[in-house]
């Protein structure tokens, strides 16, 4: 089973947090995007989108985070982290 953390913080605090399992044959890349796309469905944000240095976090830890550069509204809180916590 496939699980994505979606957390939002603002002032070094969790404010929200939400869990998407995915237990679909797709790609671990599908999945991802799949998932991402259920958190900012489900927190009301626009996609963000991956700059290289995001890409390059997430390669390295499984986790990213996402600021107000990675995003094309104004968000109201300092960043959005995923975290893959199991595959």
């Amino acid at each position: 089973m496939f699980r994505l953390w979606g957390k939002i913080f603002k002032d070094n605090r969790l404010v929200k947090d939400i869990v998407i399992c995915d237990e679909s044959e797709d790609t671990r890349t599908h999945k991802i995007f799949h998932a991402l796309d259920a958190i900012c469905y489900e927190f009301d944000l626009s996609k963000p989108i991956w700059l290289d240095a995001t890409i390059a976090e997430f390669k390295r830890h499984d986790k990213a985070r996402f600021y107000q550069d990675n995003f094309m509204d104004t968000i109201e809180f300092d960043y959005l982290e995923i975290h893959i916590i199991e595959e």
